[in-house]
């Protein structure tokens, strides 16, 4: 015998049932610390403390399981008889009965396992590509109007959704594009409907978009981790809130979504506004205002007053302006008066410088003019001769004469009398 596996005891030990089903039990849990098993699911037992007790068999053999209420809280489905699953766990012994189990620490559906497999494939090829990098994610926006929320038109989600909406701020508008949320015909209808948001946004209005859908099996949120979904997510042209599954559920909507909330109740949260908040907010604004139009209107009636005693009466306006033609008017009279006395001033020494020159001045003195007949001033002997014929004007007329005799004198005798 090989003696790792001989007793420790003497032959002829005794062990009370006790002791026996203790020892057995250490040397189980230290030898199978940790077991993963695959089978089926019968007798299972829910009973109100939560703990979930089972037996797990193949065509061949069977084993009792035992998954506390810690641990089968994690659980992503809920079992059933019947359901091919793999479990994992360590071995012990119930003392109490010396009856064989399995203590549980976690249980996946064989069917899921392939889908899990499915997921994290697709989830390292999105990230690698960039789905889910924060610096391509758009923000929600501050103030939202109108929100579609792609989900089923029925159960407990879409009402969450629109509680929420109808208790924070009754005013937010809500398109629901009805899709169906699990089975084979889900990834097509989630898809059309984000076409059309993305194809109508404009047209329509919305601000944001919610996919939702309740919790569930990994088989059941499969639409949720579709690729041509992921993607279609990634494409849109709106901030999306996805809100796929409970807390604990993570999808690959998730990921790409701009925005995950854990549940669809707290999608909504994120995207309205607390009313009671925005009723403050406009109070606040309001007194602003009216502490603005107040003030306002004072400067607008001081220089109204201002201007009003600037204003002056147009009949007050008319007195001033014909006081000032008046003034006007005997100003330029008496600039005229002065120019004319100017100019009468310069003519009357005009007149007496005319005068002075004047022929006929010098004939009031007593001189004359002599001319010949042919009208030539004689002013020498040498411009007639005896028989010419003579008109010398003087002060008071003409006289005419003929020239008898011509004689020459000096300048000295020149004015004496003859």
């Amino acid at each position: 015998m090989n003696q790792s596996l001989a007793s420790p005891f003497p032959p002829d030990t005794v062990f009370t049932v006790s002791s026996l089903n203790s020892l057995a039990r250490e040397l189980l849990e230290e030898c199978f610390p940790a077991v993963t098993v695959e089978g089926e699911i019968s007798n299972l037992s829910m009973p109100a403390s939560g703990h979930w007790y089972l037996t797990l068999k193949d065509n061949n053999a069977q084993v009792r399981c035992a998954m506390f209420r810690n641990r089968n809280l994690s659980a992503r489905f809920k079992p059933v008889n019947g359901m091919q699953v793999i479990v994992r766990g360590k071995l012990s012994l119930y003392e109490g009965r010396g009856d064989y189990q399995l203590i549980l620490e976690s249980m996946a559906d064989v069917g899921a396992g392939a889908l899990q497999k499915a997921f994290e494939a697709l989830k390292r090829k999105l990230l690698e590509e960039g789905l889910f990098d924060s610096n391509r994610k758009k923000p929600l926006p501050d103030y939202c109007r109108h929100v579609a929320v792609i989900t089923s038109p029925t159960g407990a989600v879409i009402r969450d959704i629109l509680s929420v909406f109808s208790r924070r701020f009754a005013g937010m508008q809500v398109t629901v594009l009805p899709v169906a949320v699990q089975g084979a015909e889900a990834g097509p209808a989630i898809l059309k409907a984000l076409a059309t948001v993305a194809a109508r946004h404009q047209e329509l209005g919305f601000d944001a978009v919610i996919v939702a859908r309740g919790g569930g099996s990994l088989e059941d949120m499969q639409a949720f981790n579709d690729e041509a979904v992921a993607r279609a997510l990634a494409s849109c042209p709106l901030p999306t809130v996805s809100a796929v599954g409970h807390e604990t559920d993570v999808t690959i909507a998730d990921f790409v979504a701009d925005v995950r909330a854990p549940t669809p109740s707290a999608a909504a949260e994120l995207l309205s506004l607390d009313q009671n908040t925005l009723l403050q907010s406009l109070a606040y604004t309001e007194q602003k205002l009216h502490k603005l139009i107040r003030r306002m209107i004072s400067e607008r009636q001081q220089q109204l007053q201002w201007l009003s005693k600037r204003l002056v009466h147009p009949g007050r306006r008319l007195q001033d302006q014909a006081q000032t033609l008046d003034r006007l008017e005997i100003r330029l009279q008496r600039a005229i008066q002065q120019i004319l006395n100017q100019h009468r001033t310069r003519l009357q020494m005009a007149v007496r410088s005319m005068d002075s020159i004047s022929p006929l001045q010098t004939l009031r003195r007593g001189f004359s003019i002599t001319q010949t007949a042919t009208g030539e001033l004689v002013q020498s002997i040498n411009s007639v001769r005896p028989g010419t014929r003579l008109s010398t004007i003087v002060q008071d007329g003409r006289i005419i004469s003929t020239v008898e005799s011509i004689k020459a004198e000096d300048s000295d005798t020149q004015w004496r009398p003859l």
